[in-house]
């Protein structure tokens, strides 16, 4: 009888003890789970303060030569609600986009506009463009830059709204026609678009959904490729696109949705708008195998335009973007190849001129 007591007992203890440590593993989860969501939630706020200190930097450094502001407007609604009945579903999208105009024009005549879209997953337009801003004012173009859908910096809310290669270039084209539509002064005749990198890509389908309305493009390492570009990046950049806010698949389960949103599978939408390509054989972030596939399909599609690949610039992705000379003359063939359609007052002809423009001295 002892020892049946004695067995019941130990049984008793080892399911009490079960029971106290699967509570304590579930609110062990529950905790871990609530510091998770904190998380994100902080990393959010202080994005958002780092975007409010860089809009501080904006007119400190290019105040002195441009009126810069920043406009809330809208795009479309988000192409997939995560409840379609819900209150605002189907509402268009809201977003800020970046005004740059030069202090010297005179309103009463007109004057080309540059669409400047960022570059990044989840990324944001920064003083990271300030010269390129100043090079472009210089010249006396109008310039805007939006924040489109799934930009950082705005709350967890816009982040994952991302679209990207989808409604996001209809932000960057709602940003081009509200400066038309609210400023007399932007010759809707005289409109050019230029990007790098996600940018870049945001070039050709604005391109290629919009012919009509852009005058000439600027694309430099543009993502061309997203079905090529999930097999060589990491598992964490591959997350972003398969977040379930955002396409919810991985290529491997949709390639469909990840050519539809790639250049180099569209490139049948080509309508030849004067187009100028960069890309560099040591860029190590938009590998060069994704333009050239883009640069063979718009040539097997008999298209016209115009490309150069450097030949291990240094500076990899950001080669044309940085402060060296070499940059600096690459920029000044770019600036040369917009002008020729767009015609600004003061197209940059040399590196003494861009110098000038962009760093004062």
């Amino acid at each position: 009888m002892n020892s049946i007591k004695k067995g019941i007992s130990i049984c008793l203890f080892l399911l009490i003890s079960g029971f106290t440590f699967a509570q304590s593993g579930t609110l062990v989860k529950e905790e871990l789970d609530g510091l998770k969501k904190y998380n994100t939630n902080l990393d959010h706020r202080v994005d958002r303060l780092q975007k409010m200190v860089d809009d501080l930097i904006w007119f400190e450094r290019v105040g002195d030569v441009a009126h810069v502001d920043k406009l809330y407007i809208y795009g479309p609604p988000k192409w997939k609600e995560k409840n379609p009945t819900a209150k605002g579903a189907g509402n268009p999208v809201k977003f800020w986009t970046y005004t740059f105009i030069p202090k010297n024009i005179n309103p009463d005549k007109k004057y080309p506009l540059i669409v400047l879209p960022h570059g990044g997953v989840h990324g944001d337009f920064t003083t990271y463009y300030t010269h390129i801003v100043r090079e472009l004012i210089a010249q006396e173009y109008i310039v805007v830059a939006a924040e489109y859908r799934g930009s950082t910096g705005y709350g967890k809310g816009h982040y994952e709204k991302i679209d990207y290669g989808g409604l996001e270039n209809e932000d960057v084209y709602a940003s081009r026609n509200y400066m038309i539509e609210n400023y007399d002064f932007v010759d809707e005749n005289r409109v050019g678009i230029m990007g790098w990198s996600h940018g870049g890509m945001i070039t050709l389908f604005n391109l290629f959904n919009h012919p009509k309305d852009y005058k000439v493009g600027f694309a430099g390492v543009p993502v061309s490729d997203l079905v090529a570009r999930m097999g060589y990046m990491t598992q964490s950049y591959r997350d972003l696109y398969s977040a379930e806010y955002h396409i919810g698949k991985t290529a491997n389960d949709n390639i469909a949705e990840y050519r539809r949103r790639s250049p180099a599978w569209n490139t049948h939408k080509f309508q030849n708008t004067p187009l100028l390509i960069h890309t560099n054989t040591i860029d190590d972030d938009v590998n060069v195998l994704e333009v050239e596939h883009l640069i063979k399909s718009l040539k097997a599609d008999g298209k016209k335009f115009e490309y150069e690949i450097y030949q291990a610039v240094p500076g990899g992705h950001s080669f044309d973007r940085m402060d060296t000379k070499k940059a600096k003359e690459i920029r000044v063939k770019i600036y040369k190849f917009l002008a020729k359609q767009l015609k600004p007052n003061n197209p940059i002809q040399n590196l003494k001129e861009i110098q000038k423009a962009g760093y004062r001295f």
